[in-house]
């Protein structure tokens, strides 16, 4: 037990959501569940503070999450987690999710192209694009995402097919929801900068009575570039409007209902970046890094709109029902330019590669979880159990070039009158349990299993129906010799039809199958305030599919692996010190070549097994990232950090030609490692901010994403200023 210097210590928030192994957690978990119901449907608990007139949101440790399926202490979870707090979401002047996600170890950064633009992320060496989700439900769409409605973000690390359904080997990327506080609190802030920066943003919560109240929040972000178009000035931009509102109803009784609506907007001008030169294998020097190879035409939009329907029923002070319904639509239209090595881009569009999509995802999600704490053969049993329905309606075709090859003109959403739509319908169907037990003192064994059943058309000539049906498994051993230590060692696997990708062949080749093996250990240091974590893992994946979806063969490799470690820390060091840092080093390769079925003849080939033992690509064998501020008293607070990644190779390992070598060595197109730096200065009254925001410090020429078959590297940002005011009421 904490000593009770400790308990006075720690914020109540942290208390409340400890769920540790000894009897009197009940009470514990018991009040988080309460506090839960009476502020929100995902964290409003971890928002409360020792001093109850302050309503300051957790630092940079988050105290709660529900990447477990319930509520609980990250701490407490037999897994890697790592959590992007709301603190660190302000303080970075954060707009978009892959801003959001340089705070997370091991994750590295897919380009566009191949029909898969987006956010598009690897975690661990493996695609995450079939593990992202909105509070809890998938939310696998092709779109940017923004941050402006988010409270946090969860990165569940590891295979999460149990508890989620099909995904990958690397993690799950869980976005939590801002939602209502039964009591008032608004607060609107407006940014500026450089490269033409403009960011409005409003958080108003309102109590309409004793157990009910609204909350909306407003944003719109406008953003230009140092990179442009040589002939025309036309840069790579962004222009996106976001509109969020929750309204909570009947929050202090038993039968607790949200209704939450999410409507977001993009009207983006894309970049592609540079060409990887075939002579270097090094991102292209023939032309200047800041051509652009888009015009005053080429366009990224879409609308995105969510419905989501919440309810939660507390049946005893121990156990609870949680459903949740959402409705989901997709469009997006876009038309890019790919870059050339030597030929300088031009006004009418007529050099570089003409990607174009129009697209439109619709999904229907009915979710249902119940979770429930009781004693069973003198051991202390946590339970969860549920279902999951997820219909899902896909489109894809090509834009119609209203122009010629030398001066395109493409629209949005005017799709090509020649060639086939691509379309998919699917179901899939769920049931899941699992169930923590308290087998004796101080240790506990954790075993779920999840059934899915996925049943699917296609608009394929050659495979018109897909049906899968797989379980998933998750097993783990935590040992918690005292409430701030938890040494465990877990098992997971995942599988992944990657159905949606529309990559079929004459039949159906094996789904995606993952498993990761993973030890670890979580240290809760200085009275709760400084969280440490350390884990090493061995994730494998079979069957690895390609991400993209113009590419003639579906699978990329047959069998690869990852090796790994990550540290990192979170929390508060001293009073007025706070930090946040990761380290991972991956070792992935691969351990089996690709076996791909021709579509028209039914020929199986193999991949050129030269690629055998090779590193996989778009993982760098390091990432490290820091993120620190200094209270210095008086309302002034400094702070800074670095994003640091090793080189990246870019290659396509399926293809049974000559594998890439240079000088006689093999040598992938590589985007080199980079440090960028970041710094903060900030001023806080009561009801007022004044912050500023200096990105890559000392204008670092870097490269932060890739596309993974090889084509072109993008640039990130150059040196950047904003300055933002907050005023609070």
């Amino acid at each position: 037990m904490k000593t009770m210097n400790t308990l006075k210590t720690l914020p109540l928030g942290a208390l409340m959501l400890a769920g540790l192994s000894s009897a009197s957690s009940f009470a514990t978990e018991n009040i988080a569940i309460r506090a839960d119901e009476a502020g929100a449907k995902e964290l409003s608990a971890i928002k409360v503070q020792a001093n109850a007139e302050s309503d300051k949101p957790d630092g940079m440790r988050a105290t709660a999450t529900r990447v477990g399926k319930v509520l609980q202490d990250p701490h407490d979870v037999p897994q890697a987690i790592t959590s992007v707090t709301q603190t660190m979401l302000q303080e970075q002047q954060v707009g978009s999710l892959k801003e959001a996600l340089r705070n997370v170890s091991g994750l590295s950064f897919n380009a566009a192209e191949g029909g898969r633009s987006g956010d598009n992320m690897n975690l661990r060496g493996f695609y995450t694009f079939g593990d992202m989700y909105l509070d809890g439900i998938r939310d696998t769409a092709q779109y940017n995402r923004e941050t402006f409605n988010l409270e946090q973000v969860d990165v569940l690390r590891g295979a999460g097919a149990m508890l989620f359904g099909r995904g990958q080997a690397g993690g799950v990327i869980n976005q939590v929801s801002k939602t209502p506080k039964l009591y008032a609190q608004h607060s609107v802030s407006a940014t500026m900068g450089n490269n033409n920066y403009k960011e409005f943003t409003a958080d108003l919560n309102q109590p309409l009575a004793q157990d009910a109240a609204i909350r909306v929040n407003l944003m719109q972000r406008d953003e230009g570039s140092w990179r442009s178009n040589p002939t025309t000035g036309t840069e790579p931009d962004i222009h996106r409007k976001g509109l969020a509102v929750s309204l909570a109803l009947n929050q202090q009784t038993d039968h607790q209902f949200w209704i939450n609506y999410l409507n977001l907007r993009t009207n983006d001008n894309p970049d592609y970046g540079v060409s990887f030169d075939a002579a270097t294998r090094a991102p292209g020097e023939k032309l200047p890094v800041y051509y652009f190879w888009g015009n005053d035409r080429t366009f990224d939009k879409s609308d995105t709109s969510m419905t989501t329907l919440v309810y939660e029923y507390k049946i005893s002070s121990t156990s609870q029902l949680r459903t949740q319904l959402r409705m989901a639509d997709y469009d997006r239209s876009y038309w890019a330019k790919t870059p050339n090595l030597t030929t300088p881009p031009n006004a009418l569009g007529g050099i570089g590669g003409n990607p174009t999509r129009t697209a439109n995802y619709k999904t229907t999600t009915l979710q249902s979880d119940y979770s429930t704490k009781l004693y069973a053969g003198g051991m202390k049993h946590d339970i969860i159990a549920g279902f999951e329905y997820l219909k899902e309606e896909g489109y894809r075709k090509g834009l119609q070039n209203f122009g010629t090859t030398d001066a395109p003109d493409f629209r949005p959403y005017q799709e090509a009158t020649t060639g086939t739509a691509n379309a998919f319908n699917g179901k899939s169907y769920a049931v899941y349990a699992q169930d923590t037990v308290e087998f004796m003192p101080k240790w506990k064994a954790t075993a779920g299993v999840r059934r899915d059943q996925m049943d699917a058309t296609y608009s394929s000539a050659t495979s018109p129906s897909l049906n899968f049906g797989e379980n998933s498994y998750r097993t783990a051993l935590s040992f918690h010799p005292d409430d701030t230590t938890h040494y465990y060692v877990g098992w997971s696997d995942s599988f992944s039809p990657t159905a949606d990708l529309y990559q079929l062949t004459v039949k159906a080749q094996p789904p995606e199958r993952s498993d990761v093996l993973e030890i670890g250990a979580k240290w809760m240091l200085l009275d709760g305030n400084l969280a440490l974590r350390a884990a090493v893992y061995q994730a494998t994946k079979n069957w690895e599919r390609n991400a993209d979806l113009e590419s003639t063969a579906a699978i990329l490799t047959k069998k690869r692996r990852t090796n790994g470690l990550e540290l990192e820390a979170a929390g508060r060091v001293t009073d007025n010190w706070e930090v946040f840092a990761g380290l991972a080093f991956m070792d992935a390769r691969i351990l089996e070549v690709a076996e791909n079925i021709n579509a028209t003849t039914g020929v199986v080939t193999l991949a050129n097994a030269g690629y055998e033992g090779k590193r996989a690509r778009n993982t760098p064998r390091y990432t490290f990232n820091l993120w620190t501020t200094y209270q210095l008293g008086g309302g002034w607070k400094l702070g800074g950090g670095l994003e640091a990644k090793g080189d990246r190779e870019a290659t396509n390992p399926s293809g049974s030609g000559a594998v890439p070598m240079l000088d006689g060595v093999y040598t992938p197109n590589t985007a080199p490692a980079y440090v960028r730096w970041d710094a903060m200065a900030m001023y806080e009254a009561k009801s007022w901010t004044l912050r500023v925001n200096l990105k890559n410090l000392f204008d670092t020429v870097y490269y932060d994403s890739i596309y993974d078959n090889g084509g072109f590297t993008v640039p990130g940002t150059r040196r950047a200023v904003t300055a933002t005011v907050e005023y609070k009421f």
